[in-house]
């Protein structure tokens, strides 16, 4: 039997909605109750080095008022390090990050910032804190997280989403592989980025992958339907897959 595929639902554009005219509506923190009852297995929120989304009260409340695990995205800096060990969340999902991008924009280079990943890593890991590690999907990648250390690797499915035809089948299968070759050497694969009702299924599909991390699509559905039924019907398509 195939083992169910968890979702995570990421609840940073609540909070870009909530800061884009201030005040405390609308709640990311009453979209993860939501979000929870619709059927996530998890939150994810990237708190991010200008706050432009999720603040640090919003990572208190959700540690304090949520009982699903919480994924904190995060930018291998000292700042961001101090506030993971301090709160010590089920998973740290380290990410790249530039001040000028929208959003995030491609996989960690974790093979050739090896060095630099290493102790945020090891200092996680010894906290208790689950390390995932937000890279393309290519073997050079996913062995420099083994390497590392990392029991998770996230896949960047951004290039899969945005592309078409035989170049999406071609980026699946970078997806298909990677998939496979974390699982073989003990690594739990994940994937997230861009993806959308209509193409998730094949993703999802692929037998090795644990958990699919999807935010933004899912918050902008919500404005049409509700983010009940936003979350419940990318649940359904998932387990469909499966």
């Amino acid at each position: 039997m195939t083992r169910r595929l968890r979702l995570g639902v990421n609840i940073d554009h609540v909070a870009t909605i909530r800061n884009a005219r201030g005040g405390p509506h609308p709640d990311p923190v009453r979209a993860a109750r939501l979000a929870a009852a619709a059927g996530a297995d998890g939150i994810t929120a990237h708190l991010r080095e200008d706050r432009r989304h999720i603040t640090d009260a919003d990572i208190d409340r959700l540690m304090g008022q949520i009982d699903l695990p919480l994924n904190l995205e995060m930018a291998a800096t000292e700042e961001m390090l101090s506030i993971a060990l301090a709160h010590r969340p089920h998973a740290a999902c380290i990410v790249p990050e530039k001040r000028e991008e929208r959003t995030t924009e491609g996989g960690l280079d974790a093979a050739g910032q090896f060095a630099a990943l290493l102790p945020f890593v090891a200092r996680l890991a010894d906290a208790g804190v689950r390390v995932s590690l937000f890279i393309e999907p290519s073997e050079q990648q996913v062995e420099a997280a083994l390497r590392l250390g990392a029991p998770v690797v996230e896949f960047h499915t951004g290039r899969y989403a945005h592309a078409e035809g035989g170049d999406q089948a071609a980026e699946l299968r970078r997806i298909v592989d990677s998939a496979a070759l974390a699982a073989k050497n003990g690594i739990e694969p994940h994937a997230g980025h861009g993806l959308t009702f209509d193409n998730v299924v094949p993703v999802a599909a692929i037998p090795q992958l644990a958990e699919l991390n999807i935010g933004h699509f899912l918050v902008g559905e919500a404005i049409f339907t509700g983010l009940d039924a936003s979350v419940r019907r990318m649940r359904a398509l998932m387990d469909e897959a499966r």
